[in-house]
């Protein structure tokens, strides 16, 4: 018994909290334009994208870093997979049903992963600063 209460209380949150954490840290790490953008019914793949830009690779790298961290003590979930660290012009951190996308300005504007979900909900992100950027 005393096993199945441990895998309950470390269970990672529901995708939305994961997701609003990931987008707060992605803020106190200077992240601009924050973004959650919910998915559910357009696709059976995710949940959620979280998306947020930088303005530098180290930016982009910090903002990686922190998330990982966060998502592993606090929300107990564990990193899927992850691409474009090394180049760091769109970082992609999957943790299953929730995505986060990190962009340099400028691959932030080609790609245009907004447009391309334009069906998704905005989701509300109680940043820090209290000003969406």
């Amino acid at each position: 018994m005393s096993s199945l209460r441990n895998d309950v209380e470390s269970a990672p949150p529901p995708a939305v909290e994961r997701a609003l954490a990931a987008a707060r840290v992605a803020d106190e790490t200077r992240g601009t334009d924050v973004q959650v953008l919910d998915l559910r019914g357009l696709t059976q793949v995710f949940d959620y994208f979280v998306v947020a830009t930088g303005t530098s690779r180290r930016q982009l790298h910090a903002m990686a870093d922190e998330i990982e961290q966060m998502m592993k003590r606090q929300m107990h979930d564990a990193r899927r997979g992850i691409e474009g660290y090394e180049e760091g012009r769109w970082i992609v951190l999957d943790y299953g049903d929730v995505v986060v996308h990190l962009f340099d300005a400028e691959s932030r504007e080609y790609w245009g992963i907004e447009q391309l979900w334009s069906d998704s909900k905005p989701v509300p992100v109680p940043l820090a600063g209290a000003v969406t950027r």
